[in-house]
């Protein structure tokens, strides 16, 4: 499914129209990056958590040249399902 998709889905489920539902998505996906730069977890009840996990700093191997080479710490993104979205999908 993709944004677009989304978007036509909530349009129809809703009642309500495509650029609205464009904005709405567009206003949802802009808060839960904003908090996740913050360092702050978003909960959806009932959908999952996202949350910002941090990957430690650590060493590497070119697989061109096999040389050693640094990776350097970094914060990723990542999300937990819900036991509701768990059990739906099952």
């Amino acid at each position: 499914m993709t944004k677009q998709d989304l978007i036509n889905a909530a349009a129809d489920s809703a009642g309500i129209t495509k650029k609205a539902a464009s904005q709405a998505l567009d206003a949802i996906l802009e808060t839960v990056t904003k908090s996740l730069k913050k360092g702050h977890n978003v909960t959806i009840t009932g959908f999952g958590t996202f949350r910002v996990s941090k990957r430690s700093a650590r060493k590497g191997v070119n697989p061109r040249t096999q040389a050693e080479i640094k990776i350097p710490a970094m914060k990723l993104p990542a999300f937990r399902a819900g036991k509701t979205l768990r059990d739906a999908v099952r």
